[in-house]
């Protein structure tokens, strides 16, 4: 697991960790069932309070990605592929909302948005 914490950012730290910690058990880095460090440990290495990491991994909880064991520690939960799913889906709504408020600054159309996308989705510009 590795956590970059950008302390310019305008994010949070304890949600940083909880987006970098997602993206890896989303692309499979983190693999199910798999031991998370413990947050003592996340709070030491990255020089931060124990209670900002205790967020980051129970909003991860809350959310189903990992599931903590008294005593044991934390784990990353058994892939749920509908929870995967869902959370491209919030992500390609994100970016299809930035590519129409480009495409109105730009005065794009939407037949030619419409065009655009099929025209990507059918390989034409690899």
């Amino acid at each position: 697991m590795n956590i970059q914490i950008n302390n310019s950012s305008d994010e949070p730290i304890y949600l940083q960790i909880k987006n970098q910690i997602k993206a890896e058990i989303i692309s499979g880095e983190l693999k199910a069932l798999e031991k998370l460090p413990s947050i003592r440990f996340v709070a030491k290495e990255l020089r931060i309070s124990m209670l900002t990491a205790k967020r980051a991994f129970d909003e991860l909880e809350k959310e189903g990605f990992i599931n903590s064991v008294q005593g044991k520690g934390n784990f990353v939960a058994q892939r749920n592929n509908e929870l995967i799913r869902e959370e491209y889906l919030k992500q390609i709504e994100a970016k299809m909302q930035e590519m129409i408020e480009l495409s109105k600054i730009a005065d794009i159309r939407a037949d030619e948005l419409k065009d655009m996308l099929s025209d990507y989705l059918e390989g034409r510009y690899e």
